[in-house]
């Protein structure tokens, strides 16, 4: 049953990457090129699977790498609008949402360790 459940996953997975990917998706920002449109969706949907994962997670771990690999998205999602827009800011952003995700992190470790943050 659990590898039936993987499969059908995979199979849905697929199917809404080759969407993505052969299928013409109306977007509302203008794109310089298809490349960067279809990197947006391939984040979306990833960013959408990240939540799910984050919501139904059954351990506080799963969480845990859902939440961290949201904020790696994020860095994603601020390098295409960065370099869509031209402006820089948006990867200064990225930085420090990355160095705000690297402590948080290992907050959230030590947490689930059982640990006092002080050690």
């Amino acid at each position: 049953m659990r590898r039936l459940r993987w499969l059908l996953g995979l199979i849905i997975i697929i199917l809404i990457f080759a969407v993505i990917f052969f299928y013409p998706i109306p977007s509302l920002l203008e794109w310089q090129s298809e490349f960067l449109h279809h990197a947006f969706l391939v984040l979306f949907f990833s960013a959408l699977l990240c939540l799910w994962r984050l919501f139904r997670g059954p351990t506080p771990a799963d969480r845990a790498v859902a939440v961290d690999i949201l904020g790696i998205l994020v860095l994603g999602f601020c390098g295409l609008l960065g370099i869509q827009t031209g402006r820089d800011w948006y990867i200064d952003i990225g930085i420090a949402w990355a160095l705000q995700s690297f402590i948080s992190t290992l907050a959230l470790a030590k947490y689930l360790e059982g640990r006092n943050f002080d050690e």
